[in-house]
């Protein structure tokens, strides 16, 4: 027994850093399966239209059954997570993502897909928030910003895969094999959920762990303490990533559509040799271009958190990167440049916003409403997301092209430039909290 205990802490007991990063790998993985479904409907949108007899503006619905479930289940998760703990409501949720990507493999039109998008929400977003609670467990006062940036970076790798890879599911084997495959990897991440809540258990007995809170769990009597800081970032956040998200669930038709640009790329090989064909292809396909986006945050994003922290400049980076939507979507409308380099600025913003937004949040709030500022935030975002997709199919439909939709999201860039210079004023009223930097020893 005492061998045993010896061995344990030598190099796998949860004290030891190769167990806490073995938490960390299975709890990233949480989310690939649902960031890969997530996007596998823009990624497939030409396709599932003629399968289900749909047109853009019912695809864009699909993402706004998503976000109303989002909505309203920001609330419920974060008490459910204090009520009976991290362990067993992440399973609940990734049960739902898993239930909510099968109803949508087996469904036979749109009506039954959009009931599976609605269940898949309610478990995906709120899943967020406990992988959130999760690493403030196990990572508190230890690279709690490094197992964030980790977590993002393989959950976008879903993402990834989805824009270079699901088309490719679906010209070979059928569009239910490539819901299927979206359903398969939710019901992997379910897996991983199991190995997490084994090793979660082991670390609480040997560690004396306490359990984490829900870390966006909204309390409303904390609203009223907000400043006007806060408020301009949270009408930036919404803004922003309502320009970005609906984009990209129908930025695949649109190249597709207007540039010729192809869904996949047929190497004449094996399935895994057109799936990685399809990446080396990204800038030449038409959901290789739209990942553009995600590929930019992966590699960027964690550079940018360490310049964000150096630099300060939050509130500058915000205006900048609010700046740069605008002609990209112009551009987009108007002209037939290449996608890929309005794309490519389009990338930048994606790195440069996010990384000195969300962390700007805990700076110009008190530290015991952080979790309610999340939350909220996480909230009103949802709002958006489930609007803009829905409008941007709608407009699609009303004029035949893309070109309105294209202003549309210029205009919610314009609207987050003017949200970001608010920020920047209101910033130095109040103490200029997040244009400093990292304070020197």
């Amino acid at each position: 027994m005492g061998d045993v205990t010896q061995t344990e802490v030598s190099w796998f007991h949860p004290s030891r850093g190769a167990y806490r990063y073995t938490v960390l790998l299975f709890v990233s993985l949480l989310a690939f399966g649902s960031y890969f479904a997530y996007d596998s409907i823009g990624a497939m949108a030409p396709t599932l239209m003629k399968t289900w007899h749909a047109d853009q503006a019912a695809i864009g619905r699909l993402y706004t059954w998503y976000s109303v479930a989002a909505i309203i289940c920001v609330f419920l998760s974060g008490l459910m997570i204090d009520r009976i703990g991290t362990r067993l409501a992440s399973l609940i949720l990734s049960a739902l993502v898993v239930a909510g990507a099968c109803v949508v493999a087996l469904a036979p039109n749109i009506t039954i897909a959009a009931v599976g998008r609605f269940i898949f929400g309610a478990g995906s977003e709120s899943l967020i928030v406990a992988q959130s609670a999760i690493l403030a467990r196990w990572f508190r006062g230890k690279e709690l910003a490094l197992s964030f940036g980790v977590t993002l970076t393989i959950a976008r790798l879903g993402t990834l895969f989805s824009f270079n890879g699901i088309s490719s599911v679906s010209s070979r084997f059928g569009v239910d094999a490539a819901l299927w495959v979206a359903a398969g990897l939710c019901a992997f991440s379910l897996l991983c959920n199991l190995v997490y809540f084994a090793m979660d258990k082991h670390g609480e007995r040997a560690l004396g762990l306490a359990e984490a809170g829900a870390g966006d769990k909204i309390v409303l009597s904390d609203v009223k303490k907000f400043t006007p800081a806060f408020w301009f970032v949270v009408m930036l956040c919404v803004t922003f990533y309502s320009a970005i998200f609906p984009f990209t669930a129908l930025s695949t038709d649109l190249f597709h559509e207007k540039w010729g640009l192809p869904l996949t790329v047929d190497s004449g090989g094996s399935f895994l040799g057109a799936v990685f064909n399809d990446f080396m292809h990204m800038f030449s396909t038409a959901g290789g271009t739209t990942s553009i986006i995600i590929f930019a945050s992966m590699c960027f994003a964690p550079f940018a958190g360490g310049l964000v922290d150096r630099i300060g400049r939050r509130a500058s980076l915000m205006v900048l990167g609010s700046l740069l939507m605008i002609p990209c979507y112009l551009v987009l409308a108007y002209t037939m440049v290449p996608p890929y380099l309005p794309m490519i600025l389009l990338g930048a913003a994606f790195v440069l916003v996010p990384a000195a937004m969300w962390p700007a949040v805990p700076l110009i709030v008190e530290k015991k409403i952080v979790g309610t500022a999340f939350g909220l935030m996480t909230m009103i975002q949802n709002a958006g997301l489930a609007l803009f997709p829905w409008l941007n199919g709608k407009l699609r439909v009303a004029t035949h092209n893309y070109e309105a939709s294209m202003v549309m999201f210029a205009s919610l860039g314009a609207c987050g430039f003017v949200f970001a210079l608010l920020l920047l004023k209101a910033d130095k009223r109040e103490g200029g909290a997040l244009e400093r930097g990292a304070v020197k020893a």
